[in-house]
């Protein structure tokens, strides 16, 4: 893998897939908000201190780390795509929210002077990235002395259905390539211990990790579909280049591969399962 290649490929296609997290923010929420507060919680807030929150997505963990650090504390909401900074903008003026500071910034290099802010969270990001273990050295620099960050990375595939039977499907089907070992991806964190590895390579000590149990609710299998479409970074490009005969394929063969977690009434309910960590500087 060519990492400057993937590096610029990560940001143009999470850049098209912002609107779509945008819109689907509050059936994320939804599913993922203990996520949000365990990770939020981990960071031990106290009024006044500074919370950067990298690869922001639509900047909801941020920003319920923000009413944590009120009165006079400040968040800086950072991610590599220039449109999911943009969604934060919009919600930090939506709610009228002057200590929130929405930057463009690359989690690998950190534009911040050394031990310059009390925490750091990133939820579901740092598995992403071309080089993981220069960012966590870069957010140590960031931190201050015995500070905390905290991180969110999926569990394996077998235990996110909601996602992995889409990529198993396309897998089988020739219209995805797997990763190699080592190579970034939803699921290269998914080992525990990968995470802790990471962690103390970059000097951070005292690691504590828990895996969380998720459920996926959707009204039916269409807006389940429809959900990933808009998420998914790479999905969407996928079906657009098949016929309708086999866009149709497709998606009987996905509806037989969850049918088990649909409900007698048509909703669905598909569970998930994510790894949940923090450290100190």
């Amino acid at each position: 893998m060519d990492l400057n290649e993937y590096r610029m490929a990560s940001r143009e296609r999470w850049g098209r897939v912002a609107a779509g997290w945008g819109a689907q923010r509050d059936l994320m929420w939804a599913a993922t908000a203990r996520v949000s507060e365990w990770l939020v919680d981990a960071l031990h807030l106290a009024p006044g201190q500074t919370v950067l929150e990298l690869a922001c997505g639509p900047g909801d963990t941020g920003l319920l780390a923000a009413e944590r650090v009120r009165p006079g504390g400040r968040l800086i909401a950072t991610d590599g795509a220039e449109a999911m900074v943009a969604l934060v903008r919009e919600r930090a003026e939506q709610l009228g929210l002057d200590d929130v500071e929405p930057r463009l910034m690359d989690a690998e290099w950190i534009d911040l002077p050394a031990a310059s802010v009390d925490a750091v969270v990133c939820r579901w990001g740092y598995m992403l990235l071309a080089d993981p273990g220069a960012a966590l050295r870069e957010t140590r620099r960031v931190l201050r002395p015995g500070r905390r960050v905290s991180l969110a990375a999926w569990a394996g595939p077998e235990r996110n259905p909601w996602s992995s039977a889409i990529g198993l499907e396309l897998l089988g089907r020739g219209l995805m390539e797997r990763p190699a070992p080592g190579d970034p991806g939803q699921f290269a964190w998914a080992d525990p211990a990968v995470i802790t590895d990471h962690l103390e390579g970059a000097g951070f000590v005292d690691v504590e990790l828990e895996t969380l149990e998720l459920t996926f609710e959707y009204p039916d299998l269409d807006a389940w579909w429809d959900v990933q479409l808009d998420l998914a970074p790479t999905l969407a490009e996928t079906v657009t280049g098949l016929t309708p005969a086999e866009r149709d394929d497709l998606r009987e063969a996905l509806d037989a591969r969850v049918a088990q977690y649909v409900r007698p009434d048509g909703s669905v309910a598909l569970p998930a399962a994510t790894h949940v960590a923090a450290a100190d500087a």
